[in-house]
């Protein structure tokens, strides 16, 4: 058990699925999911579009909420919601996505939800995206949560400062952003490029793990199959928890581990070494 503040995020319990998985749904079973989470110490959990159309499907979120709560697990995120900014009527649109996430944060409460954008090249006009951001923002507090932008080195948003630029000019209560320490190293950020772009207001969420100095693959390859426990790679990432303390985060702190070796090990036993590690660099 650990004394600090931790979320098992929706990929560190799923076992053998990956975001190369359509569907990616768990194989294991949402209450073993749950009681594993909270044997390992975390006070909460994550979980992806995918899982949650079959709960909402079988047992429904109702029944999710309160094993949750039977479990004591108090904090929940869910995800992700991409291409956000496209209206319902035109083709690409996510809102199947987006109808089912706030049909579950009307029962779960959740802290935020993930958005993410699109896996392509970074976009040279934030301006497109701020009127569709502030709606989705207004919509999250109609529903009675908030929206965490997720930068990824691969996507159109694609790091950490462009992500804090269009959360500022958004400039609502319910947009800010979540800092994943991949997603921050692997986009060649440094500790006070994120010193200078942050603000205390936009920090939602965290989210920690550890990678080898060189990517192997491409950057998602590299994100879904080779990600390492807190402390087993090369990120600084006591420096960025420092960081982050200093602007004022307290957590609760997630942690996301994906990769090829973690997802053949029991759901168990894969999350108390996630959250050993995690809270071997949060000292």
């Amino acid at each position: 058990m650990t004394n600090h503040r931790l979320v098992a995020t929706a990929w560190s319990s799923a076992g053998d699925v990956s975001p190369m998985h359509n569907p990616a749904v768990s194989p294991v079973p949402i209450a073993d999911r749950l009681g594993a989470i909270a044997e390992a110490g975390f006070i909460g959990f994550g979980l992806i579009a995918d899982d949650l159309r079959v709960i909402r499907d079988s047992i429904g979120f109702a029944a999710l909420n309160d094993m949750a709560a039977e479990a004591g697990l108090t904090h929940i995120e869910i995800e992700l919601i991409e291409r956000w900014w496209i209206p319902r009527a035109r083709l690409g649109h996510s809102y199947d996505v987006r109808d089912l996430l706030f049909e579950a944060a009307d029962v779960l409460s959740p802290a935020f939800i993930k958005i993410g954008s699109e896996q392509r090249r970074r976009t040279t006009d934030l301006g497109e995206l701020i009127d569709p951001l502030r709606e989705l923002g207004d919509e999250a507090e109609a529903h009675g949560t908030r929206i965490a932008i997720e930068p990824m080195p691969f996507s159109l948003i694609d790091t950490i400062p462009v992500g804090a630029e269009l959360a500022h000019a958004a400039a609502h209560p319910a947009v800010g952003l979540v800092i994943d320490a991949w997603h921050v190293f692997r986009a060649g950020t440094t500790i006070g490029d994120l010193a200078r772009c942050l603000t205390p207001e936009i920090i939602f969420g965290v989210e920690l793990d550890d990678a080898a100095e060189q990517v192997v693959g491409s950057l998602f390859e590299d994100t879904v199959r080779n990600r390492m426990l807190c402390g087993d790679g090369a990120f600084d990432l006591t420096g960025l928890v420092a960081m982050l303390r200093y602007f004022g985060f307290r957590g609760p702190w997630g942690v996301e581990i994906l990769s090829d070796t973690f997802r053949q090990l029991p759901v168990p036993h894969a999350l108390k070494l996630a959250a050993e590690s995690a809270a071997s660099v949060l000292v």
